[in-house]
């Protein structure tokens, strides 16, 4: 089954929104509520009603530092400037799987299988390309020790010692040939 068009689409616009904040993949509040469909306090106020769902490995609010970083790296607004008053809260894979049991409309369950399979997607392109890493290492040993081996015998080559002093390579010609007449 292929994926439409549009939903290819969502999937780039989701990948796009997964960040890695303290050695999680994470997605932000105020980007959930924007492929939500629905204003960023009204989904923090959801989550607020369902804390016991949400444990620090589902959800965590991120720090000033934090922010000002990520306010360079995504152009959020700057606190006290009429824009974002509070830390956003970060979501990990599970927190974003949480989301769809406490908004519970048919279009959050829709948007939280596309935002998994972006997740799945990530793990599947990492592991991937550790699997390469690690085939490329193995790649390298291996010539390395073939290339070893020839430029030994360059080596070997080059050196004086391939023929005992004295003995000479070819033949010499003691005479002539004679062209017959016929």
């Amino acid at each position: 089954m292929s994926a439409s068009p549009s939903s290819t689409v969502l999937a780039e616009r989701i990948e796009n929104r997964i960040f890695l904040l303290r050695g999680e993949k994470v997605m932000f509040d105020f980007h959930l509520a924007e492929l939500y469909g629905v204003e960023t306090k009204t989904l923090n106020r959801a989550v607020q009603r369902n804390l016991e769902r949400f444990p620090d490995d589902f959800m965590f609010q991120i720090d000033r530092q934090e922010f000002t970083n990520l306010k360079y790296q995504i152009g959020t607004s700057s606190l006290g400037h009429g824009g974002v008053r509070k830390c956003p809260y970060a979501f990990t894979e599970q927190g974003v799987a949480m989301l769809a049991s406490v908004l519970g409309s048919p279009s959050a369950v829709q948007v939280n299988i596309a935002i998994v399979r972006a997740f799945v997607h990530l793990r599947q392109l990492l592991s991937t390309h550790v699997e390469l890493a690690r085939k490329l290492a193995t790649l390298e040993r291996k010539y390395d020790e073939q290339f070893k081996v020839v430029f030994d015998a360059i080596r070997a080559l080059m050196s004086d010692d391939v023929l005992p002093h004295g003995r000479q390579i070819g033949f010499l010609a003691t005479g002539a040939a004679k062209p017959s007449k016929k």
